[in-house]
């Protein structure tokens, strides 16, 4: 997701079929920005006598909405959990061939909790995430670890919170001590007023450029994904990373094959390839987010195994949830967030 290292999105291929005139084929991929490493990519371009093009999208409802209005010819896709149960109930995907994925034996069953998928019916874990805070040492010194950051009126127009209603409305329930996937109205509404009350001191509700912004010190403090800001500070160590003590949002996204794809068995191929321990070990060396993967961890690196912004502590574990698909009362969060983006 991160776009603080500069990554080509469309991978193009350096490998065609001999043959006469035989078409490589294409396997097209719809993913969050920079969420793969290259050469993983390249690599299973060159075992499997393809080419792979990655468009990306930066938010789940924005990739789905463009599906929803017609978009087709993906072939594998990687939306959070709570898309998953939704796109898997309104028949969008396939249901996936095990006997295609015989690595899915090397994914960590103690993280299947936060999936909403156990058996892989449809979708394959790929990463777990959490949104915490990230903020400059070098400006700020040590802060505290809580959402009420947002209130710091000394920070006015010098920080971002996620353009993303359940994440930036999830950390306003979590900060009241509430549920994030509440659906009760008075507290629904009681988070409404706080995040309205923190947008007077943000300089705006930002998903892509608050890394850039983190790293060049344009914005002192910003409301973001672990792996994304892990990135920004393996380049800048005046960059900080915490968990609020309230507790996160913690996100697991998937792999998927839509209903519609045409290069099925190749996307199968890639599932299982991601799934490849080593493979899983030296992507999540790189985008800095968790692949659930047991058998991959013994390849991780110390730094990485005890990183507490990959592996969250068991008390703030116990205080975060994952982001849950909640049906028709979606609809109470989506008119919050309406509020919230008219509010001056």
């Amino acid at each position: 997701m991160n776009r603080y290292r500069i990554i080509p999105r469309l991978f193009l291929p350096a490998l065609w079929l001999a043959g006469c005139g035989q078409q490589t084929p294409t396997l097209h991929i719809f993913n969050w920005a920079d969420y793969i490493k290259p050469a993983l990519v390249e690599r299973f371009e060159r075992e499997h006598g393809c080419r792979v093009v990655i468009d990306t999208f930066e938010s789940n409802e924005s990739m789905y909405n463009k599906l929803k209005a017609g978009a087709t010819g993906y072939d594998l896709i990687f939306p959070s959990s709570y898309m998953v149960e939704l796109m898997a109930a309104q028949g969008m995907l396939r249901q996936l061939d095990h006997s295609l994925l015989p690595n899915l034996v090397h994914i960590d069953q103690a993280m299947m909790v936060y999936a909403t998928d156990p058996l892989c019916t449809y979708s394959v874990p790929y990463m777990m995430s959490n949104a915490g805070i990230a903020y400059r040492a070098d400006k700020l010194g040590t802060i505290e670890a809580t959402w009420a950051v947002f209130d710091r009126a000394d920070l006015k127009g010098r920080m971002t919170l996620l353009n993303d209603y359940r994440e930036t409305i999830g950390a306003a329930l979590k900060f009241l001590g509430y549920s994030l996937n509440t659906t009760n109205d008075a507290e629904l509404a009681q988070a409404r007023d706080v995040v309205i009350r923190w947008k007077k001191n943000i300089a705006k509700l930002e998903s892509e450029q608050y890394k850039n912004g983190i790293a060049s010190g344009e914005f002192l403090l910003v409301h973001g994904y672990n792996g994304d800001l892990m990135q920004v500070i393996s380049e800048n160590t005046n960059v900080v990373y915490v968990t609020p003590k309230e507790g996160v949002s913690i996100s697991c996204d998937h792999m998927v094959i839509p209903a519609t794809a045409r290069e099925v068995k190749l996307a199968h191929a890639f599932i299982n390839f991601m799934l490849d321990p080593q493979v899983a070990a030296e992507n999540t060396a790189f985008v800095h987010f968790l692949c659930p993967n047991k058998t991959a961890y013994q390849y991780l690196s110390d730094e990485l195994r005890n990183d507490p912004a990959i592996f969250l502590p068991q008390d703030i574990l116990a205080k975060s949830e994952v982001i849950k698909y909640l049906g028709p009362a979606d609809a109470k969060y989506r008119v919050m967030w309406d509020a919230i983006k008219a509010a001056e």
